[in-house]
């Protein structure tokens, strides 16, 4: 309909020349009659509703070409005769397309006339955002790290899922109140200076540093965070967002494996005490055994002597005698405890002592450029050890060949196990390095025997005892394609 009187229009223009401005904008208009239910439009209205030039729009065709639910409140605007804003899905040439229609009543009568316009690229670019909208809320919803966001004042305006499991708070709950209601005391109360000072000078302490923080649960306990903070500028306002990550397991892991390193330097100590008691013990046995014979030597030597005092002097080699026997005998019940000790031996799983192990002997391997390959049973997994002894010898043979390859070019460390003969589970360790020559071998579990400068030459043969009092064995051997492999068994557990 083009004669309808739709706007009023200043400096004089016709009513006319409005509707061709309307018109040539590619906006329609329309006019529609409750009483007679009565639907008229121009020819931008056919055009954006599918009907063809001249055709007469029966309201009841057009409703049926509008989406059920967005037809029953557009017939429900029209007929109440008041002002509408209604967004329409309309069917046209097979495909769906948004509308938009606006208007209200003309003068003192029912009438209703207004303006209809295509919102179709409007409705393409709303989804666009939509999805990727929902598509950043899937992943920060998914990802472990709580994400936080705040305006300049402090008041949270996001709070992810993850910021829901760390503190407690549902996003409903959290949004619109401070930030510092998840930090405790005095971080909460000094949190608002820390702001108003940023916005006065601009000095960065937090943003773009990442810093080890606490906080504050729903149920008032405390955890240790990583705080990460950025800053954004959005329609004049500036916004923060704050990636939040929990270290409890991390610091109690760190705790576990420190404890474990200090347990495993203990025994090692202990170990080597031990080691060297055995050593003293057989190197002491001789001359202690030889002093006892000199005496008595020299008391049959006596025997014959006119010396008035050679009762005395019997008497008193036969007591030196005697306690150089008692040490010998001290000498050899220390050394039988040392190499004969009982150990807390229970079913431990070799998967779980190679992984401790690596933690702390493979500190630095990814910056030497050392590559570990684990290959292990998992058929054969459980074995009767000390769980700390044997992480010790692993240990030992770790750092032994990161360091053994120092040098090379191809540095590559693998731990295998596999069952073998007698009930016993055969845990190896080699490496790429230069090998073993047979000299070095035949000595290699000899206390006191190193090739390191600055080695003890105690560490593989406190190793050797701890595998032989579990009733395994260890040996080691050159590798044909270079480098060495030190094996050694532990019983299988039943």
């Amino acid at each position: 309909m083009e004669g309808i009187n739709h706007f009023e229009v200043d400096s004089g223009l016709s009513h006319a020349h409005a509707d061709a401005s309307v018109t040539s904008a590619g906006v329609g208009t329309w006019a529609f009659d409750p009483a007679t239910r009565s639907f008229e439009g121009s020819l931008t209205t056919h055009s954006l509703l599918g009907f063809p030039e001249g055709q007469e729009i029966v309201f009841e065709t057009l409703l049926s070409r509008i989406r059920d639910e967005d037809a029953r409140r557009l017939a429900e605007a029209l007929e109440a005769a008041a002002d509408l804003d209604v967004q329409i899905r309309v069917l046209r040439d097979g495909q769906q397309h948004w509308l938009r229609v606006r208007g209200g009543v003309v003068g003192t009568t029912d009438r209703l006339s207004g303006v209809i316009l295509d919102i179709d690229r409007q409705k393409t670019v709303e989804e666009a955002l939509r999805t990727r909208e929902e598509h950043l809320r899937s992943i920060l919803d998914t990802v472990p790290d709580a994400m936080i966001v705040i305006d300049e004042t402090g008041v949270i305006q996001r709070f992810s899922r993850a910021a829901e499991r760390m503190f407690g708070y549902t996003e409903q709950e959290a949004v619109g109140r401070n930030i510092n209601l998840l930090m405790p005391e005095p971080d909460r109360t000094r949190h608002d200076d820390y702001l108003d000072r940023y916005r006065k000078t601009g000095e960065r302490r937090i943003i773009g540093v990442g810093r080890i923080a606490t906080g504050k649960r729903v149920d008032g306990s405390t955890f240790p965070i990583h705080l990460s903070v950025g800053e954004m500028n959005s329609a004049g306002r500036r916004y923060f967002t704050g990636f939040l990550r929990d270290l409890t397991e991390q610091q109690r892991t760190q705790a576990n494996l420190q404890q474990l390193q200090s347990e495993i330097a203990h025994v090692s100590r202990l170990s080597a005490m031990g080691e060297m008691a055995s050593a003293l013990a057989h190197e002491l046995n001789q001359p202690l055994a030889a002093i006892s014979n000199y005496m008595k030597g020299s008391r049959r030597l006596l025997a014959a002597s006119p010396d008035p005092n050679a009762a005395t002097i019997k008497t008193a080699l036969d007591k030196a005698s005697e306690q150089a026997i008692r040490a010998g005998q001290i000498i050899r019940r220390l050394r039988d405890f040392v190499l004969r000790r009982e150990s807390e031996r229970r079913i431990e799983s070799v998967g779980r002592l190679v992984e401790e192990a690596a933690a702390l002997g493979l500190v630095g391997a990814r910056e030497a450029g050392v590559l570990l390959r684990l290959h292990l049973d998992s058929a054969s997994d459980l074995v009767v050890a000390d769980r700390v002894q044997v992480q010790q010898v692993l240990v030992n043979l770790l750092r032994n060949a990161m360091e053994a390859m120092s040098e090379s070019a191809r540095r590559e460390l693998t731990v295998a196990s596999a069952r073998v003969f007698d009930g016993m589970v055969e845990i190896s360790v080699s490496d790429t390095g230069p090998g073993l020559p047979d000299t070095v071998l035949a000595k290699l579990f000899q206390p006191f025997f190193t090739t390191k400068e600055a080695g003890m030459g105690v560490g593989l043969s406190i190793s050797r005892t701890i595998i032989e009092a579990h009733g395994g064995q260890m040996r080691a051997e050159t590798n044909p394609t270079g480098g060495a492999t030190f094996r050694f068994t532990l019983p299988a557990a039943a």
